[in-house]
């Protein structure tokens, strides 16, 4: 990359903190009338981080996306702003500290990701691998002992005062699975079977590795009542075999298998119908004061309508009302302080992640490299949907969190691992290829 180019991606760092540290003002005048005493200590904290990750990204990925890294900056910054104007509200477990320690991490692990992984075609050597790890991964909460449930989901793992959800690192690791796997087998799945009327059948015996992630989607479902991380797995793996096949039949069958699984499983088990229910029923006043009903949706929805257009202002509202405001919920804190233009704004950043990682994917030169960058985009991408979409009744309320926005480490460990990826995958489309050697001056006459 060259010096102009860098420099423009330094200035982009710049002054995606100095929005955060704007916002982060905002607040403190807000509810106090006064700048936060802390905010020197908060900016220079956060500056820190990020010019040790662009450092980093400078040495190690030159010909890296110079998008990403600002993106990523300012949304990870404006979850910050969240957490501490709820913790100046009085929520207890809201810490802005603890989320900026959770972000030091992070940028640890992006940077050391960047680092030890100087080819990710690597990866593709571990296809299986990968592939068993995020199955262990997905069964380590169900482990007795060092399983826990928390808010009705047993999708923890523990260890004395220490907790992680597995499947945050999981999504990753069956991603790489997914792009090993699709790669080596997508000539047989895409041009085998039959055509019956206007659809491309599948052969029977090509149906196995589905219906292992339909079984797989289904069992986290029913056995961890985790919805969200069940529709975020098998979301990602048919999408990412419709880019290996271009068949439209995998699609539609990975459809009706999994709304098929999902309304078998509300029939059969009482957590999945509750879900259902208060998708369906949130206005019915028993649900609404019932223990677990939808008393946090409505109130989430209460929060985004009374934010309006341009919202309350940040440290003007009341979003600490909706339980989980911090974590779950923050995109709803959010909405009722900055409004639907400030949640249009972020969903703008997001839109450009995703659209950053799907350009790698089109520029990649290589199969795998291309299907990788596409499943972690869609990947991103899904589960923004599956948020946004569920704290505005569009589809049912899952666990998911809002990436780099929520307070909570394993997500965002794993999101900036994710970003890393991505980050490594589009040094390398965009890194030019080395010169052939074709100039005939460069021929010598070797004399005795």
């Amino acid at each position: 990359m060259t010096a102009k180019r860098r420099g423009a991606q330094l200035g982009m760092l710049a002054f995606a903190v100095l929005i955060v540290m704007g916002a982060y003002a905002s607040v403190g005048l807000g509810i106090n009338g006064k700048v936060p005493s802390g905010m020197l200590g908060y900016g220079l904290g956060l500056g820190g981080l990020m010019l040790a990750a662009y450092l980093v990204l400078a040495k190690w990925a030159p010909w890296a996306d110079p998008l990403l890294l600002p993106l990523v900056t300012l949304v990870n910054g404006i979850g910050l702003v969240m957490i501490y104007r709820i913790e100046l509200a009085g929520e207890h477990l809201a810490s802005a500290a603890n989320q900026l320690m959770w972000t030091a991490l992070g940028v640890v692990m992006f940077s050391a990701t960047l680092i030890a992984l100087r080819d990710h075609r690597v990866l593709q050597r571990f296809t299986y691998t990968a592939g068993f790890a995020g199955i262990a991964l997905l069964v380590l909460p169900m482990l007795p002992f060092i399983g826990r449930e928390i808010n009705g989901a047993r999708i923890w793992v523990g260890i004395g005062p220490f907790s992680i959800q597995p499947a945050e690192f999981a999504k990753l690791a069956l991603v790489v699975f997914f792009a090993g796997y699709l790669v080596a087998k997508r000539d047989v799945l895409a041009l085998a079977g039959r055509r019956l009327l206007f659809i491309d059948l599948p052969r029977a015996r090509d149906l196995g590795p589905v219906l292992i992630t339909w079984g797989i989607s289904l069992g986290v479902l029913v056995m961890q009542k985790d919805l969200g991380s069940s529709l975020l797995l098998f979301g990602a793996f048919v999408a990412m075999l419709y880019v290996a096949t271009q068949r439209t039949s995998w699609v539609l069958i990975g459809i009706l298998l999994f709304v098929g699984g999902a309304f078998l499983a509300g029939q059969i088990f009482s957590h999945v119908e509750a879900r259902f229910n208060i998708w369906l029923h949130a206005e019915d006043p028993a649900l609404y004061d019932a223990g677990g009903g939808s008393f946090q949706l409505m109130q989430g929805m209460f929060a985004m309508g009374s934010g309006g257009i341009l919202g309350t202002g940040l440290g003007q509202g009341y979003p600490y009302k909706v339980p989980l405001s911090f974590s779950d919920f923050i995109f709803t804190a959010t909405g009722e302080e900055l409004g639907l233009t400030g949640l249009m704004a972020i969903l703008m950043v997001y839109a450009l992640i995703v659209e950053r990682g799907l350009r790698t994917a089109l520029a990649a030169r290589d199969p795998f490299t291309k299907l990788l960058a596409g499943g972690l985009s869609f990947i991103l991408a899904w589960q923004i949907f599956i948020i946004v979409g569920g704290v505005t009744r569009l589809i049912p309320l899952t666990g998911l969190v809002t990436p780099f926005m929520s307070a909570g480490g394993s997500a965002l460990l794993a999101n900036w691992m994710l970003i890393a990826l991505l980050v490594r995958m589009s040094d390398a489309a965009r890194r030019p290829p080395p010169q052939a050697i074709q100039d005939e001056g460069l021929t010598q006459v070797m004399q005795r």
